[in-house]
């Protein structure tokens, strides 16, 4: 491709060579570097891409695109172009290399604190269900038709996003749900296209700290990106946040929630309560009326089903397609339901910080269980403040605790379990340690009692367990179900 039509709509200034050059691809990455390919250079948290320029013009790149003077590049047929931002600039130069694929599909952005892995999965089935070809990315996963690929980061670089929505394109998908986190809006990973609709869940204090948001006022900030680079904004008008989070908005605005200002409302929410289930019915009320129930419980499943709901309607879903999908939609890791008796409720959720943890448990107590129980652990090699809180909360909200591993990492079980332990202290929450997870989620469905809920807290969607620098297969589906086994 030639360069020029690379760089269409960016603003640059070419300090060597020509713009007119041809170049065979675009990296970012300086272990990739093809010959003749332009190589962007990217600052991230450990190396910088304007160090490796001499190298990789030595290795055949034909072009560079900096947002500092480079040294080392004096051969005359190399392009050097200098732009204010080479992350921004790499997200328009991938969305043309790879064809503007988002402008062949219809694109739906979800970001916020909490619920945007289960509110993607819920727009997908929702849309599926009335007959769309929809692809995802996520924090899970990203699928495009039948293939399903690990996901490293919640929103990807912007050049692999776009290399994903293109074989989205060649696939036939017509729609794209994504996760857009606060992250990847601060580092423009998904500029280069406008999505149709932005949709904002919640906002709580989160992702604060070294090599994420340096406060809460920048991440507000960020998550208000979104609705400045969307064409329909449809936001939790319940949540305090919604009016800075889209303050200076180039979008339209409309809302889902509980409150009365709501464009699409909640009304006569009911718990459900089945053998070995949980889920929550109501009724939607606003530019459609429709009685619907979600496998899942609590409050925030209604405002993931509503969010879904509200950007489903823009595509003209009916309302049985909408029903049929909310009960059968489920999530990896997200309040998810594994039926082993009819007498208690068990559920595996991703719930790994003290936050999260107790949302979950303050939802399940509304069911009012005969015991509320908590499995959990916490990572190794990260900070000891978050078992102190993550005891408290368990030891404070529920009934009884099963203390165990989760990814020791380079740190010893016991080591992390005392720090649980100190948590748990300061509320007298009655608990037992259990330091081997299969051991520990065998005590707790062999000790299961009638009405009892059973929480496996803090995995999730992980299908394994590291330990000293190795990852070793440990899905708690498969314990769950080799222990049933085993029993039998």
């Amino acid at each position: 491709m030639r360069l020029a039509d690379l760089l269409e709509g960016l603003e640059y200034s070419c300090i060597q060579g020509s713009v007119d050059q041809e170049v065979s691809g675009v990296v970012y990455d300086s272990r990739k570097v093809t010959k003749g390919c332009l190589f962007l250079c990217i600052a991230g948290a450990n190396f910088d891409g304007h160090s490796f320029a001499e190298e990789v013009t030595g290795r055949g790149a034909k072009a560079l695109v900096v947002s500092r003077p480079v040294q080392g590049v004096d051969a005359r047929d190399v392009t050097v172009i200098l732009v204010p931002d080479t992350r921004y600039a790499m997200a328009f130069i991938s969305a043309a290399y790879f064809g503007h694929p988002a402008e062949k599909l219809k694109v739906i952005g979800i970001t916020g604190t909490k619920g945007k892995t289960t509110t993607t999965y819920l727009v997908k089935s929702i849309l599926e269900n009335a007959g769309h070809k929809v692809g995802l990315v996520g924090t899970i996963e990203v699928i495009i038709g039948k293939e399903h690929i690990h996901a490293d980061n919640t929103t990807p670089e912007s050049y692999l996003l776009q290399e994903y929505f293109a074989r989205m394109v060649e696939a036939g998908l017509d729609t794209v749900v994504m996760e857009v986190s606060s992250q990847a809006l601060m580092l423009h990973r998904t500029q280069g296209f406008v999505f149709d609709y932005g949709v904002f869940t919640n906002l709580e204090p989160d992702h604060i700290g070294p090599n994420e948001h340096a406060s809460f006022e920048e991440y507000l900030a960020c998550k208000g990106l979104l609705f400045r680079q969307c064409r329909v904004g449809i936001v939790n008008g319940d949540d305090s946040h919604w009016r800075q989070v889209t303050e200076g908005h180039t979008c339209t605005l409309e809302s889902f929630g509980l409150g009365e200002s709501c464009t699409l409302r909640a009304l006569d929410r009911k718990l459900v309560r089945k053998p070995g289930e949980l889920g929550v019915s109501f009724r939607v009320s606003g530019p459609f009326e429709l009685a619907v129930e979600v496998r899942t419980p609590g409050r925030f499943s209604v405002y993931n089903a509503l969010a879904a709901i509200a950007v489903c309607r823009h595509f003209g879903v009916s309302g049985g397609d909408i029903q049929k999908a909310l009960l059968t939609a489920s999530v990896k890791g997200r309040i998810e339901m594994v039926k082993v008796s009819d007498d208690f409720t068990l559920l595996i959720d991703y719930a790994h910080n003290a936050m999260a943890l107790e949302s979950l448990l303050t939802t399940l107590r509304e069911y009012e269980p005969h015991r509320l129980i908590c499995l959990f652990g916490c990572g190794g090699n990260r900070s000891r403040q978050r078992r102190f809180e993550m005891g408290e909360v368990s030891g404070r909200l529920a009934d009884f605790t099963v203390i165990t591993s989760d990814n020791p990492r380079f740190e010893e079980p016991q080591a992390i379990i005392d720090d649980i332990k100190t948590g748990m202290a300061k509320t007298g929450g009655n608990y037992v340690e259990i330091c081997d997870r299969r051991e520990a989620i065998r005590y707790v469905i062999e000790h299961g009692e009638a009405g009892d809920i059973i929480v496996l807290a803090g995995k999730g969607h992980e299908d394994y367990q590291e330990i000293k620098g190795v990852k070793y297969p440990m899905d708690e589906r498969v314990l769950i179900r080799e222990i049933l086994e085993e029993r039998r």
